[in-house]
């Protein structure tokens, strides 16, 4: 296993690269699409799958890109990872996250950091963060236990995409995404002061979803001799 330090890098340029992807895509769409959300959120959904594909492919065999607290945190309830290391991903993952949106600003031309005023709130919101967050994770758990790192990398990415679309909330599903793109007041951003119910569903989602696949690919009991 790559040591520590390794593991934790590649979790920062993963995390950076997604964020530079999410908010560089969405400014950029939305200059283009000329007044067309559709258009705008179809080149941020495809670009954000795309860079997950290789993401996930490049930093997977280091860290196991997670580049979400909620997938650390669904690892460390499977012991999975260690609470000390889980602490540290997490950590990484924001920074890296903040740095992303910074980064993204910077090629397009906005300030560093600007609070998004984008309303994102209500019982559809945080039910599609728990639906998309529930799915997500859902995906990560089969495709890692049954498949290859290159079904997972696909798998994930398509979901996403398609998840971008059925959601009401366009899925964030990750919540160091949603912290660092409520400092964007851009196509992709999300009002601070609706951050927490974000969390709390996706939170929630991540859980549920570990415990039910859990339940789901137990192994079975042998029958007992009559």
């Amino acid at each position: 296993m790559p040591s520590l330090a390794r593991r934790l890098s590649a979790e920062a340029l993963g995390t950076l690269f997604l964020l530079m992807t999410i908010i560089g895509s969405g400014i950029m769409g939305e200059r283009l699409a000329g007044g067309n959300v559709a258009i705008a959120l179809l080149a941020n959904s495809l670009a954000t799958g795309g860079a997950l594909i290789v993401l996930i492919l490049v930093f997977g065999p280091i860290s196991g890109a997670h580049f979400n607290p909620a997938v650390t945190l669904a690892a460390l309830s499977q012991r999975d990872i260690r609470g000390n290391e889980a602490l540290l991903y997490v950590l990484a993952q924001i920074v890296a996250a903040f740095a992303g949106v910074a980064a993204a600003h910077f090629m397009f031309g906005e300030p560093i950091f600007s609070a998004s005023v984008k309303i994102r709130t209500g019982p559809a919101q945080w039910a599609s963060e728990f639906i998309a967050t529930f799915g997500l994770l859902t995906i990560i758990w089969g495709c890692t236990r049954y498949h290859r790192l290159t079904v997972t990398a696909v798998a994930v990415s398509a979901y996403i995409v398609s998840a971008y679309w059925f959601t009401s909330s366009t899925s964030f599903a990750n919540p160091a995404v949603t912290l660092a793109r409520a400092a964007s007041n851009t196509f992709a951003g999300i009002r601070p002061d609706d951050i927490v119910g974000f969390l709390a569903a996706q939170l929630a989602g991540s859980m549920a979803a570990t415990f039910l696949f859990q339940w789901l690919s137990a192994p079975k009991t042998a029958s007992k001799r009559r």
